[in-house]
């Protein structure tokens, strides 16, 4: 607790709240001319994403939240510090799915990125990759969950070149998150800072199971996704990075749906649970500028 003057008046605490405010906007000017000299170091050879310096980042910023500002505050504020800077150094867009609404696709959006970064709306997952894949450095947000109408849309991953998840949003898990759409964030292979705590695939077995995602779930793996009937049996899996692909096969080989094929589509940092002292070992976060 903070020494307080015993004859402090309210133009003392707003004279206070002043230059707290002008360092603020000082600081943020300052980590400007950092991130002017990143770029210059950079020289354009490094990705500007940067999904595990990220988590790292966020992960220290909740633990160390005390006070009356609201954590949802304090995430937003700085996911969209970093989202911006990392728009300063990379311009880049967010291609959204909008169709089964926008309301909570854009409220997503807009608390992880700001405004400054430009928002694209498709009607459609499939958009939303092809988009990713033909631009320079875009990110595409689609639904953990998916929709009926986008089908096994992760099967639009798979080929090597092909955009793959990078993080999964929101990254602090709590029920009452303002933009708790569950989300993943696609984005053209990265080469480095890659978080590999929860891996997702494209699992093709060759009969469904009852006995299927049980046997998944004895390994701490997790069918996020199933094909609908008429598509083929494909699934998209989410699994520790600890997990071998050859205990996933066996698993599904122990459940009699033996795997076809197994593609690794993408990977994501795990979620901090602000129930938990450790972040949640299960199926978060994006760029990290710097």
């Amino acid at each position: 607790m903070l020494d307080r003057p015993v004859s402090e008046t309210l133009a003392d605490l707003r004279a206070e709240i002043d230059r707290i405010d002008e360092r603020l906007h000082e600081l943020l000017m300052e980590r400007g001319e950092i991130i002017d000299r990143l770029i210059a170091a950079k020289a354009g050879a490094s990705c500007a994403f940067r999904p595990d310096r990220e988590a790292a980042m966020m992960r220290r910023l909740v633990s160390r939240h005390r006070g009356i500002l609201p954590l949802d505050t304090v995430e937003s504020i700085w996911r969209i510090i970093i989202s911006t800077f990392t728009f300063v150094q990379a311009n880049y867009s967010v291609h959204c799915d909008i169709a089964e609404g926008d309301a909570p696709m854009r409220d997503g959006c807009r608390f992880h990125f700001g405004f400054t970064v430009p928002f694209v709306a498709h009607t459609g997952t499939a958009g939303v990759i092809e988009a990713v894949a033909a631009s320079a450095g875009d990110l595409g947000l689609v639904k953990v969950e998916g929709s009926a109408a986008a089908g096994a849309w992760w099967q639009n991953l798979v080929a090597p070149s092909a955009p793959k998840i990078i993080a999964r949003l929101p990254f602090v898990e709590r029920p009452d998150h303002p933009a708790g759409l569950p989300l993943f964030v696609i984005a053209k292979p990265l080469t480095e800072a890659v978080a590999r705590d929860v891996v997702l695939y494209a699992l093709d077995v060759a009969r469904w199971q009852e006995g299927l995602p049980a046997g998944l779930a004895a390994l701490g793996a997790e069918i996020l996704g199933k094909s609908p009937e008429g598509e083929g049996l494909s699934l998209l899996v989410s699994a520790s990075g600890s997990v071998i692909d050859a205990a996933l096969r066996e698993a599904c080989a122990k459940a009699g749906a033996k795997a076809i094929d197994l593609v690794e589509i993408g990977s994501h940092a795990a979620r901090f649970d602000l129930a938990k002292p450790e972040p949640a070992q299960a199926t978060s976060g994006t760029n990290a500028s710097g």
